[in-house]
């Protein structure tokens, strides 16, 4: 999660109908390392983690999902504070950021997108010492 100067950062993804979202990509064995590598992919940024942040897991169930038929999906992510150090942002190269931006954390609340945003922002502000925060409501503009 990058937050600077009372900005976030978030990408627009190409394939989740226009929601923005924190960087991120599926689980690997790379721990810190992999979510300053996340960084610098998805936004032309470099990064140095700073601190674990927390924990975040759900089931979105078959009626939530994007496409009918499709079975429930168990979610976890794994959220860490980063310092930009460098960088410009840009579009991934041929991956699924459409768009990478600082957005005013006000503005924040007006953008369609993903509950880990939400997520994100509540352990970044809350820094819980179990790592976890309350799950966030989906719908109208929030979205899994």
């Amino acid at each position: 999660m990058a937050l600077e100067n009372d900005l976030s950062r978030t990408r627009k993804c190409a394939g989740n109908v226009g929601a923005y979202e924190w960087c991120g990509r599926p689980l690997r064995p790379l721990g810190t390392p992999g979510a300053a590598q996340a960084v610098a992919e998805e936004t032309g940024c470099d990064a140095v983690v700073e601190r674990l942040l927390g924990v975040d897991s759900r089931v979105i169930p078959p009626a939530e999902r994007p496409s009918p038929g499709l079975p429930e999906h168990q979610n976890v992510g794994v959220f860490y504070q980063v310092r930009i150090t460098g960088g410009r942002l840009r579009p991934e190269p041929n991956g699924e950021t459409a768009e990478s931006v600082w957005t005013p954390l006000p503005r924040v609340a007006d953008l369609r997108r993903s509950s880990l945003v939400d997520i994100g922002l509540a352990l970044a502000r809350t820094l819980p010492a179990t790592g976890h925060v309350a799950a966030v409501p989906i719908g109208g503009l929030i979205r899994h």
